[in-house]
């Protein structure tokens, strides 16, 4: 159960059209966004960052966006972000069969040396401490501009910051990435946890 709630609907008035904005990419209204409403310009702040890694600049195919993120998630222990990602990864046009698959991607046919690489880092990095080292790095340079791996490092710590925020508030998970979770990721030890 979440420890603070979204604010009433007169707060959630003032970031209506930020709410809205993020409901149109997500398909809801994710409680996490709606708690910070209680400090609008954190939202917007954290909008205008999230807007500057995944928006409509960002070099990375979407579907490997969320996948990095899911790692580093994952990584984490944020059942939240895990389902949000999952979720997204699958609205972004990634296969379910892959998406069941993404905490075995170091063996698993289904990824690409390149998704390899990312997804390496986005599990070194989503870790506490943190275990990215110079290989992972090289790994990555045999695929990835200096662009892109700026976007695949902004990406885990966008989500390093939604990880604390979400594990932190027991954020309560939407009905949407909650029935995706449950169907796609729990064969793989996936539960809602503090996250009801």
């Amino acid at each position: 159960m979440t420890h603070l709630n979204p604010p009433d609907a007169a707060a959630l008035d003032e970031v209506k059209n930020e709410l809205d904005f993020v409901a149109a990419a997500m398909g809801f209204e994710p409680n996490s966004m709606k708690i910070m409403a209680h400090r609008p310009n954190i939202l917007r702040g954290f909008l205008a960052l999230m807007g500057a890694i995944i928006g409509p600049d960002a070099v990375l195919d979407p579907g490997l966006r969320q996948m990095i993120a899911h790692i580093a998630s994952s990584a984490a222990g944020c059942r939240y972000c895990q389902a949000h990602t999952a979720h997204g990864a699958g609205h972004a046009g990634v296969s379910q069969e892959k998406i069941e698959a993404l905490w075995s991607y170091a063996d698993s046919p289904l990824f690409t040396e390149a998704e390899r690489a990312a997804l390496s880092l986005a599990q070194a990095g989503g870790s506490v401490p943190n275990q990215a080292k110079a290989a992972d790095f090289d790994a990555l340079k045999a695929h990835f501009t200096d662009a892109e791996m700026v976007e695949i490092t902004a990406i885990i710590a966008a989500f390093g910051f939604l990880n604390r925020w979400n594990d932190t508030l027991a954020t309560t998970l939407e009905d949407s990435p909650l029935a995706f979770a449950q169907a796609s990721l729990a064969a793989s030890g996936w539960a809602v946890g503090k996250h009801e």
